[in-house]
């Protein structure tokens, strides 16, 4: 997800994407500490994404 798209998404829809993405990503993490991923990289671009939303709503709530 791209910075531009995440500064379209109102406060709520960020809280509610950003509690997924933070799900999926212990849920991959965890799948990959059993059976490595065949693409580690995703955990990567989601940790990433997940870094983008969180300071995207600080930067919210200090406004």
């Amino acid at each position: 997800m791209k910075q531009s798209e995440i500064k379209e998404l109102s406060a709520e829809d960020l809280q509610e994407k950003f509690v997924q993405l933070k799900k999926n990503y212990t849920d991959l993490k965890m799948a990959h500490a059993i059976t490595p991923l065949e693409t580690p990289m995703q955990l990567k671009a989601l940790r990433k994404t997940v870094a983008r939303i969180a300071t995207e709503l600080t930067n919210r709530e200090v406004q």
